[in-house]
């Protein structure tokens, strides 16, 4: 035994100290490995809609409304079974309008019933895990007594009777309604062992904050950070022009309100500047996209802020491109392309007419030069993100838990693309000087991303890593944004189509390409037989014969509109692709009604599934990367026992 192994053993030691702890380790682990692997849920896009992450959250994407008809069949009614589910997705609220509705007589039948029926599920959707576990994940005021009705007791003659006593007494005491929320939230937990989101929580949609803390309170989720959320960790570091894009894109989809009651972040100072600075401007250019919950009496005023910001954003934006030559986006240097005499701009070569150039703010000979107020304005703005305290949580919960990609149980999850040439070419990219493509592009990307937000000592190299994330959002071959440009200022201000379009990288043509969805897969050191890419980021028109499903099931794209911004596009509300120990299905959504529906009327998401594949024998954690970890700590403990039988360790007994 070396040295460093020696203090390894010794290490490990502390925790195992005895032939008798280690021993017993191995075996628990061992049996471990033969267990189901936990079900995976994959979602991705969700933009906000938070309603509907959530429902479909509660639900496991239908897992527990089949739980419920596994376990009962034609035992319950439809009704019955609508109610029970509804009753584990909400059970504060549905036991508000149960306790109104039943008299007290009654009530007493309903708690024995209810409660049975909830053990039941209970028993059912734990039966996959160790009971340390299951113990871990229950809740501490009724851990002993959720673990005595869930476990069988074989000591115990009159089973059913030694149960009913217990959840008699549950109801004697009062405590029934308290116990039916532990175990439905239970039910929940335990029906997802693990969360994937495949990029964009935030933009468009009123509630990525109630999203994000959702997520941080989950038992289990990674990230992969999409376009949207990377720009909003930039906004969160303080970065001017992604600062800008944020408030823009809530203005424009009127969702303010998100950025004020959300986060609480003052936007009073741009406000003030817009009333001051644009009241007599045209701003019909900068409609606001807004649904049914905006309050139209603040269109005029949002409209200013919109253009305000915008401008703002533009010449930001070219400071940037400016500032950074090998991001190679001269092209989108278009303030100083601009002729105020003919209201024309000449775009790639090309002179279009602009809608508006009613720029108050802008130095013709000067145009990217920010005047004294904006200067004032963006550092009132920088400072309310930096020190917006809910904010710094939620981007930090997304760099402790996140990444532009993960590798997973044999799936590679990233949100956008393996930015490549129309061959299939990884695409060669500068990055201050350093030349990367494939893996090391997106790893050099992150790298530089974790700098932009933690890097604190040195600002020149933080300054660089800020500027990076600008380029992940925008840059023509970022892997999260996936486009030769974002045509943000062409479709503001010009009224020909063909300068709005936005060419997809060639990897999108060739997602059918088996070659190249091979060549992806071994890059992050995949086996191409065994594995899949699980994509997000572009919407699938299922409602035009798109399929989700590419290279004959390696590679899935599971954004299905989420979005209601999306949703007339794709023709439904959204995938969850779920894979669990029996293969992998897709979950494509109906649009959700409301969380009240759900509540008053039992309506659900219809969810339709597809299965993508089947295991001729089950899944078991053996199977999986958890499985490897605990064999190479199953082969540490083998070699713990052998430190203890020949003397190298001595047992502290």
């Amino acid at each position: 035994m070396d040295e460093l192994e020696q203090k390894y053993l010794k290490s490990l030691a502390k925790q195992y100290p005895t032939i008798a702890a280690a021993s017993t380790e191995i075996i628990n682990l061992q049996a471990i490995l033969s267990l189901p692997k936990g079900t995976e849920h994959f979602m991705t896009d969700i933009h906000g809609e938070y309603e509907q992450f959530k429902h479909i959250l509660k639900n496991g994407s239908g897992s527990v409304r089949r739980k419920i008809d596994e376990e009962f069949g034609n035992t319950l009614s439809n009704k019955d079974k609508k109610s029970l589910a509804t009753l584990i997705y909400y059970p504060e609220e549905k036991l508000e309008i149960v306790l109104r509705e039943e008299d007290e007589n009654s009530i007493e039948d309903w708690y024995k019933i209810t409660l049975h029926r909830l053990v039941q599920i209970t028993k059912r959707v734990s039966s996959k895990y160790t009971r340390s576990k299951v113990r871990k994940a229950l809740p501490q005021d009724f851990s002993y007594v959720i673990e005595e009705l869930i476990t069988e007791k074989a000591e115990i003659q009159d089973k059913e009777a030694y149960y009913n006593e217990i959840i008699h007494t549950i109801i004697r005491i009062g405590r029934a309604p308290e116990f039916i929320v532990a175990l439905s939230n239970l039910i929940q937990s335990l029906v997802v062992d693990h969360l994937h989101i495949v990029g964009d929580i935030y933009d468009r949609g009123p509630g990525p904050h109630i999203i994000m803390d959702t997520l941080r309170q989950y038992h289990s989720v990674d990230v992969q950070w999409g376009n949207h959320d990377i720009v909003w960790m930039g906004a969160a570091s303080g970065h001017l022009a992604c600062i800008a894009n944020v408030i823009r894109m809530a203005a424009r989809y009127g969702n303010l309100a998100t950025l004020e009651e959300g986060y609480g972040i003052n936007l009073i100072p741009l406000a003030t500047f817009a009333m001051e600075v644009y009241k007599d401007t045209n701003c019909d250019a900068f409609a606001i996209k807004y649904n049914t919950d905006y309050d139209t009496k603040d269109l005029s005023l949002d409209m200013k802020m919109h253009k305000a910001i915008a401008i703002l954003q533009f010449k930001l934006e070219g400071q940037l491109i400016m500032r950074r030559p090998d991001f190679g986006m001269n092209d989108r240097l278009l303030l100083d392309h601009i002729d105020y005499d003919k209201k024309t701009v000449v775009i790639e070569g090309k002179e279009y007419h602009m809608k508006d150039t009613d720029f108050p703010t802008i130095n013709r000979e000067r145009p990217y030069e920010l005047t004294k107020e904006e200067e004032q304005l963006m550092e009132r703005l920088r400072h309310a993100f930096v020190k917006c305290e809910k904010l710094q949580k939620h981007v930090r919960f997304l760099f402790s838990k996140g990444s532009l990609y993960k590798v997973y149980n044999s799936n590679l999850l990233y949100h956008g693309c393996m930015p490549m040439d129309d061959e299939g070419n990884f695409s060669k990219v500068s990055i201050y000087g350093e030349e990367c493509s494939g893996k090391a592009l997106y790893d050099v990307l992150e790298k530089y991303a974790r700098k932009g937000y933690y890097s604190n000592h040195d600002l020149q190299e933080k300054l660089k890593g800020q500027d990076i994330i600008w380029y992940i959002w925008a840059g023509p071959k970022s892997p999260v944004f996936g486009k030769d440009k974002m045509a943000t200022f062409e479709r503001y201000f010009v009224e020909e189509k063909e300068s709005h379009k936005e060419t997809k990288n060639s990897y999108y043509r060739l997602l059918d390409n088996e070659n190249v969805i091979n060549k992806i897969l071994a890059e992050f050191g995949l086996d191409a037989d065994k594995s899949h890419i699980v994509n997000g980021h572009v919407p699938v028109e299922l409602k035009k014969g798109e399929s989700p499903v590419k290279c004959g099931g390696k590679l899935l794209i599971i954004d299905g509109g989420f979005s209601k911004a999306y949703q007339d596009k794709t023709g439904i509300a959204g995938y969850t692709l779920v894979s669990n120990s029996y293969g992998m299905r897709l979950v494509a959504h109906e649009p959700f009604e409301s969380t009240e529906s759900a509540i008053i009327n039992e309506s659900d998401i219809f969810s339709d599934s597809v299965i993508l594949e089947t295991s001729t024998t089950r899944q078991k954690i053996a199977d999986t990367d958890i499985g490897a970890e605990l064999r190479e700590s199953i082969h540490q403990l083998n070699e713990l026992l052998q430190a203890y039988r020949y003397g190298g360790i001595v047992e502290r007994i």
